[in-house]
């Protein structure tokens, strides 16, 4: 306790370490590299729906934010406190809708505090190494992509339809059934963007329609 009222009283000793201009500014330079190598990786390998520019220059801002934020963090323990206290308060409401998008955020913010302490070291490579290691996945799985197939066709037709639907690996994922149509949905494998199996079904007498819709895992 009398060291922590020391800290208060003395404010010689408030200040845990001087930062020059240069220092802040190198931090800030570092988180800011960083968070534009986070920023173009997902600008140009996301594998959401829908690309957001907003979200990915929040992704590119939160990573600089972080950074200033331990600057402060890490030369005032009174600022500090006072910070940890006032982010306490705030709560954010928005939804992260894609699983990916928080990893994301959090790879940001991990750029961030790794430039901020000034382990300039540890923030690139860290970053490079995520980066390459994002990269790699995503392209092997562009080789082989999941979609939902919608097929909507005659009740008449069912046995037709069982038969092509044998030919290929899928996993049912809906079907419903009314007095005259039946209409199904399938998850299936795309490799190389091959949707000849479509032209099957097309073929097949009294089927009406066949839709392909790219799948992320959710169908909102």
């Amino acid at each position: 306790m009398e060291q922590l009222r020391d800290l208060f009283i003395n404010p010689q000793i408030q200040v845990l370490d001087e930062l020059s201009p240069t220092a802040v500014l190198a931090s800030l330079g570092v988180a800011a590299f960083c968070g534009f190598i986070i920023f173009l990786v997902y600008r140009f390998f996301n594998r959401g729906v829908l690309y957001s520019e907003n979200f990915n220059l929040l992704i590119l801002m939160v990573s600089v934010v972080t950074a200033f934020i331990i600057i402060t963090i890490g030369t005032n323990l009174v600022l500090t406190l006072g910070m940890v206290g006032a982010l306490s308060i705030v709560r954010f409401r928005a939804a992260v809708k894609d699983p990916l998008d928080v990893g994301f955020l959090f790879w940001s913010v991990g750029a961030g505090l790794t430039a901020g302490a000034r382990l300039y070291t540890i923030a690139l490579i860290g970053t490079a190494f995520l980066a390459v290691l994002y990269i790699a996945f995503t392209l092997v799985r562009f080789d082989k992509r999941a979609f939902l197939m919608i097929v909507r066709y005659s009740n008449a037709t069912e046995a037709a339809v069982a038969t092509e639907l044998g030919k290929i690996r899928y996993k049912l994922k809906n079907k419903t059934v009314n007095a005259e149509f039946t209409e199904i949905t399938a998850e299936v494998k795309v490799r190389k963007n091959d949707t000849s199996f479509v032209d099957a079904f097309r073929q097949v007498e009294n089927v009406h329609d066949v839709v392909l819709v790219e799948y992320t895992g959710d169908y909102a």
